[in-house]
Parts: structure tokens; C-alpha cells; sequence
């Protein structure tokens, strides 16, 4: 099966099907398939080939979905690019991929127009529409427009020229906490990952997904596919900058879905109504994107009573889903990513890669058809993921005696504290139990006498919070050599716009300033 097979089934079974909203507006099944028709034969007239790369530059829109499969549909390599990137990280990926074709938001004009004369492989931009006010004048790469594809292209198939073992998609990483990688997924990939998504989250065709999270990034995607395959539908919002209307929403369009990454639920439990709200026609929540502390997963499940609520693991080189919790039994499992999902095989593996007994520690590793093919251009980094038969995932963690994965945190997120290893992420887990605190990061610093000692970044809803009652807290909690030496109060923590927090920025302003004992001002 190809992925865009996902669309074009759903299409021809019940063309006049609502699939997605936005702003405003439904689109069809049968719609958005004439148009990704219409797009990819307008692609083939300009001579790309089976295996080009064409790269979206698109908010989630109708025009994303149109020209993700459009782009499919033409046997191109489809490359999702993060929005908010600037002009030198574009250009950076842009000439990495080798992109052919651009397909972006006239929004973006000035991400992209001054570094075109610096992509030699790339022959053609596609805009959404023709403004003589936001086109630049003088492009070096011929210029071409969503709108007139849609007036005057064929909306028939495209001839099939790829298999399921092909590349289909070309994904980087967020970086979070190092440098962007091209995640390279298959067909098969996606696709059999869809297929056990949708098997275990019961998706059927009247669910109907409110969706935050951007589809560049995999977790948004997987939302597109998963609705898509079953025959469901998408509520597209953009605004989470405001996130009461986005529960308006939900709630008046009666989505039977929503998924978020901690931070999402966070801001919604944290500077929304949302604990005294109601969503009738919600059936379930889902959550990955990094682990979740107990303490807010709780919080969550008592947010949402009448939803179901899968906490989830993966990874984009795992296109995305690795493990679940069942709902039922999350109670039990305060804490836990879950087992595995169906089709895909999860273990611990100790340094030699040989597994450990249950309550061991080690590498979560995993296997099945839904792991990436590799790292674009980058042998190196794929043998070091891929060995001893497994996708290595750099988390750390164990399996209890019911097979139940629990995180202890990232291989390269310990912290050398003298003669100790601490995790960041049991301090972290064990900041957010405390009553006024928003999200917090922590982070190993140099340190001359221990080598590395420890910094938590903490953002605070209640201004009376003070870094002595923070530790304090942890004082109770942890043991001496976990505590922070350095608690520091801001207003926000850097992030991808999936919500990830990205530890390499606080790390780089960590070495650039001064550590306080706590302070409050500008975002960290």
C-alpha cells in the first residue's frame, strides 16, 4: 500500500464525504484527491521524476494536504518543512535534500526568495496564489501558482511508479537536542504504522480529530493518516496561541479526538477553563511527543472523565508509534510509554545489544516494519541506530514484571554529577508535582569541582513560588546529589513548534550567562 493510497481509497468509497475543516470551510474526500490529481500531473508536466525530492513549505491547510499528496501521487519524495524556520536553517535543509521543487505559503516569501540563487537544484516554486504584492519580482527559479493548477490542470490519476519499499517521505528531526537529521521513511513504513494506530485506537469513520500540531511534524501527520485511512475527519486549528477558542471549537464542532504533546495539555490545564469544561462528543485523548510526569498524567485523565486517554511513545525514525497505554490500564500505570504496538516488537537492550531481564535498565530499542530506512546521507548516524537487528532510540529505561516500558531519560540527557549519573527527567518529573509550577527543563552545567552539576529551568504560574520551596520539595523526593544548584524562574522555555522543549538553546544560554539562584524576566 502507498500512502497516498490512504486518500484515494477513502475518495473513491465516499467521494462526498466531509474530511477536513478549516477556517471555516469543509472539504471533501473527492475534493482534495481531484486537486492532489490535478497537482501531481502539473508536477510530471514540469519533469519530476520518481524519487525528486518536492518540499511543502505550508501551515496545516487544505493546500498542505493537497500537496503532500499531490507530491506522492507525482512519485516524488515528499519533504515537510518546519514553518518557522529561518532563511540560513532553510536553505541549509533545502540544499541538503536536494529539493527540486518548492511548494510554499506566500506568507514565507521572505524565508525563501533571498536563498534561491543559492539551491542549484532547485527549479520551480509554487505559491498558493498570484499576488503581484508578495511574489518577488526577478525569482531565479520559475514561478507557478496553486490556484491556476486548480483552474486549468486534469484532475485524472497519475500513473503508479513506486513501490511500498520506496521512499516517501523526508523528515528532520527538531533538533531538540542536537542537529537536524533527514529521517528517511518508506511507504511501507507509514503505512503499516497507520494500520496499527487505527487498530488500537479504535479509529472509526465518524471520529473527527481536532488538530494542534503541525503536520510537518510526525505526530500531526500520523493524525492526517490515521483519519484519512479510516475515513474519518480533521478540525485544522492553527491558533493554540489561544487555546480557549481551540476548546470552543472542539467542542462546537463536536471532535471526537484531540492529541497534544505535554506541553499542550499544560497550557490547557494551566491558563484555560478547561477543568470545568465539557466535550460531550469527545471519545479520546492521545499524548506523545515526550514523557508525560505521572502527576500531569493524572491531571489529564481527571481533565477529560468521559474520554479515553492513550498515553503513547514513538519517534519519527519509528514513523511514529512504538508503544501505548491502555486506557484502562493507566491507572495502574502511572508513568509507564506502554507495550508495544501491534506489528512492532519492544525491548531493553544492555551496551553489548542483548536484552535485560524485566527491571533491568538499558536502551529501549525496537523493531517491525515501521522503522526508517535510514538517515539521509548520513551512514554514520544509521549505523548507530540501526544494530543488532534494532533501531536504537537513545531513550533510557526498563521493563516492569507486566512488560510495561517506563523512561529514566535520554542516553545523552544524564547528568555526571561527580561520581553519579542522574536523569534529568526524574528531577523534572518530580518538579511538576508541585502545585504552581507550569513545565520545567533541566540541564547538566559545567561545574569545576563536580564536573557537571545541575540547573532547572522552572516556569511558574503562581509568582509567590520561590526556589527554596522548589527545593525543598525536592528535598523530600530526591537524594542530595540530585538536587539543582542553580533553580532559575522565566517566562517561557525555547521549543519546536511541535511543542518540544529544545534543551539545546538553554544549554547555549547557560554557557553564554551567568547562573543565578533564581530569577524571573525574558523566556529562557
Amino acid at each position: 500500500m502507498l500512502v497516498q493510497a490512504m486518500l484515494e481509497q477513502s475518495a473513491l468509497a465516499h467521494p462526498g464525504r466531509r474530511a477536513v475543516w478549516h477556517n471555516g470551510v469543509w472539504k471533501t474526500y473527492g475534493e482534495l484527491n481531484h486537486q492532489a490529481n490535478q497537482l501531481a500531473a502539473f508536477l510530471g508536466a514540469l519533469g519530476v521524476r520518481p524519487g525528486d525530492r518536492v518540499a511543502i513549505l505550508l501551515e496545516n491547510s487544505f493546500d498542505f494536504i493537497v500537496a503532500h499528496f499531490g507530491a506522492l501521487k507525482a512519485n516524488a519524495v515528499e519533504v515537510s518543512l518546519n514553518t518557522k524556520l529561518p532563511a540560513d536553517d532553510l536553505k541549509r535543509l533545502l540544499f541538503d535534500c536536494e529539493a527540486r521543487v518548492l511548494i510554499a505559503a506566500n506568507k514565507f516569501v521572505r524565508q525563501w526568495a533571498a536563498i534561491l540563487d543559492d539551491l542549484p537544484a532547485l527549479q520551480h516554486v509554487i505559491l498558493e496564489q498570484d499576488l503581484q504584492r508578495v511574489a518577488p519580482k526577478n525569482v531565479s527559479k520559475s514561478l507557478h501558482f496553486l490556484t491556476g493548477i486548480y483552474e486549468g490542470t486534469s484532475g485524472a490519476a497519475p500513473t503508479v511508479q513506486r513501490m511500498d519499499l520506496d521512499l516517501a517521505s523526508l523528515i528532520y528531526t527538531s533538533g531538540s537536542t542536537g542537529e537536524p537529521k533527514g529521517v528517511m521513511l518508506s511507504h511501507l513504513n507509514l503505512t503499516s504504522n497507520t494500520r496499527s494506530i487505527v487498530e488500537y485506537l479504535g479509529l472509526r469513520p465518524e471520529d473527527r480529530m481536532m488538530v494542534v500540531l503541525p503536520f510537518y511534524y510526525i505526530y500531526g501527520r500520523s493524525l492526517l493518516y490515521g483519519h484519512f485511512l479510516s475515513g474519518g475527519a480533521l478540525v485544522i486549528d492553527n491558533g493554540f496561541a489561544f487555546p480557549i477558542t481551540v476548546l470552543d471549537r472542539m467542542r462546537d464542532l463536536e471532535a471526537t479526538g484531540f492529541a497534544g504533546v505535554p506541553s499542550t495539555f499544560s497550557i490547557l490545564l494551566r491558563k484555560t477553563d478547561l477543568k470545568t469544561r465539557q466535550f460531550p462528543a469527545l471519545r479520546f485523548v492521545t499524548q506523545a511527543g515526550g514523557g508525560m510526569a505521572p502527576a500531569l498524567q493524572q491531571e489529564v485523565v481527571a481533565a477529560f472523565p468521559q474520554a479515553k486517554v492513550f498515553i503513547m511513545y514513538g519517534s519519527t525514525e519509528a514513523s511514529p508509534r512504538l508503544t501505548y497505554v491502555e486506557p484502562e490500564m493507566l491507572p495502574k500505570k502511572w508513568g509507564s510509554v506502554g507495550r508495544a504496538i501491534p506489528n512492532v516488537e519492544v525491548v531493553v537492550l544492555d551496551e553489548q545489544g542483548d536484552r535485560v531481564p524485566r527491571g533491568t535498565p538499558g536502551e529501549i530499542a525496537a523493531r517491525g516494519p515501521n522503522i526508517m530506512m535510514g538517515y539521509w546521507k548520513s551512514p554514520t548516524a544509521t549505523a548507530e541506530a540501526l544494530r543488532h537487528g534494532y533501531y536504537h532510540t537513545g531513550d533510557l529505561g526498563y521493563e516492569d514484571a507486566d512488560g510495561y516500558i517506563f523512561l529514566t531519560g535520554r542516553r545523552r540527557d544524564i547528568i555526571k554529577v561527580g561520581g553519579n549519573r542522574v536523569s534529568a527527567k526524574e528531577i523534572e518529573d518530580a518538579v511538576l508535582e508541585i502545585n504552581g509550577v507550569l513545565e520545567t527543563a533541566v540541564i547538566g552545567v559545567p561545574d569545576e569541582l563536580l564536573g557537571e552539576a545541575i540547573k532547572a529551568y522552572v516556569v511558574r504560574c503562581q509568582p509567590a513560588l520561590t526556589a527554596a520551596m522548589v527545593l525543598d520539595h525536592l528535598g523530600r523526593r530526591l537524594p542530595a546529589y540530585k538536587l539543582p544548584k542553580w533553580v532559575e524562574f522565566c517566562n517561557d522555555l525555547p521549543k519546536t513548534q511541535s511543542g518540544k522543549i529544545l534543551k539545546s538553546a538553554l544549554q547555549q544560554a547557560a554557557a553564554a550567562g551567568s547562573t543565578n539562584s533564581a530569577s524571573s524576566g525574558p523566556p529562557c
